[in-house]
């Protein structure tokens, strides 16, 4: 299907929508717990359990996807997250705050791969890394935007921005329902694609089959990213003394260098290089990055180290589902229910991993970031090449 770009229009505002909303929330997560007691650890499998519903529910709604058409399933996914964040802001106990967590996991797998078959519908195989892109730019303007007004909010209280992170999804849910056209005509669903949960084996299959080393990609990314994102306001609050604000304040940075790269960067670069090329640089830049985070001191040099490690992290993603997308010929939303499992799993080890080694020594996960990211530059440059594969997914 040709290039739409008044679908991508849509599709991006409604994105920036629903990040927004998602973003308030991270500056603000670690000190809104902290109130009830609990440590990195907890901190650590609070957001793990998000991406354990995640793992669970995103091949569902992909196959679903599939099935019923993207804009049905997109608009399940805002109303969930809109759900999950009123809740949590309405929770007086932790366990509370883990159920809503949880809910909000089965519910909102179902927008990221759903955003992404949607661009597989809507971009040929030339543009498709831009599409990606595109995505990956409304979501750093959307993180651009949230975690700073999470953080002043949270001079207001440490549950507001999660009350106006529901309403903003609410707004999302509309928009969708009223200006986002169908990408996936009934003519071209999958009206006998089984509905079923992921399975270890079938995983199992997938990471040694010939798109392999592009799971376990799409794995480690999440894991790493997850020892960065997960853990910094705790990390910042440690280190250097930062309150919500000043955290808000340094996420909204790392929200504008991601949409600065991935929606002006990503598309020009893929062309040229290809994804192969831009994966294995990003790849060995985050592996610095990791380490000139450690090394910064109180005032620019937070920033400018942070700025740093976005600008060569911001591609991965994106470039990663590209080269998924572009190499199934068949099944869009599974392959991106597929690469979404990848990522909830690296989301749900990473997080905990992060909030252990943070509770043992500062430095450690970010320490472990930079090796996790080395040793996957050194697969990528034995395996991953740029050869075309005929895998169908079904």
């Amino acid at each position: 299907m040709k290039h739409k770009s008044s679908q991508l229009a849509i599709l991006f505002f409604t994105m920036i929508i629903v990040m927004m909303g998602f973003g308030m929330v991270i500056p603000i997560l670690p000190f809104y717990i902290e109130n009830f007691g609990a440590t990195g650890k907890d901190l650590g499998f609070l957001l793990a359990i998000f991406s354990v519903m995640q793992f669970i529910f995103a091949p569902i709604w992909g196959t679903l996807s599939d099935r019923y058409g993207r804009k049905p399933i997109l608009i399940v996914g805002v109303l969930g997250n809109a759900i999950s964040l009123l809740l949590f802001g309405l929770s007086t106990e932790l366990w509370m705050m883990f159920a809503a967590r949880a809910l909000g996991g089965i519910l909102s797998a179902a927008t990221l791969p759903t955003a992404m078959a949607f661009i597989g519908d809507s971009t040929d195989a030339k543009n498709r890394g831009g599409g990606m892109g595109i995505i990956g730019a409304a979501m750093g303007v959307g993180m651009t935007i949230g975690p700073g007004i999470g953080g002043w909010m949270s001079d207001i209280s440490l549950s507001a921005p999660f009350f106006l992170g529901a309403a903003l999804s609410v707004l999302a849910m509309l928009a969708m329902i009223f200006f986002l056209p169908e990408s996936l005509p009934p003519e071209k669903r999958d009206t006998t694609a089984r509905l079923q949960g992921p399975k270890i084996s079938e995983m199992g299959a997938a990471i040694l089959g010939p798109l392999g080393i592009m799971f376990f990609m799409a794995f480690i990314v999440s894991f790493a990213m997850t020892s960065f994102e997960g853990i910094f306001s705790l990390f910042a609050e440690a280190r250097f003394d930062f309150n919500a604000r000043q955290v808000g304040t340094i996420m909204m940075v790392v929200g504008v260098i991601s949409a600065i790269v991935q929606g002006g960067l990503t598309g020009p670069a893929t062309k040229k290089f290809g994804e192969v090329m831009v994966i294995k640089i990003s790849l060995i830049g985050s592996v610095f990055g990791f380490l000139v985070m450690l090394l910064a001191i109180e005032g620019a040099g937070i920033y400018l180290s942070v700025a740093f490690f976005m600008v060569f992290n911001a591609m991965l993603r994106p470039a990663i589902a590209a080269l998924i997308s572009n190499q199934s010929e068949s099944g869009q939303g599974i392959a991106m229910g597929l690469n979404n499992s990848f990522m909830s799993a690296g989301r749900i080890i990473g997080p905990i991993w992060a909030g252990y080694l943070f509770d043992f020594n500062t430095s450690a996960p970010y320490l472990s970031g930079s090796a996790v990211m080395l040793i996957s530059f050194v697969i990528a440059m034995i395996f991953l090449n740029g050869k075309k594969y005929s895998t169908k997914f079904r």
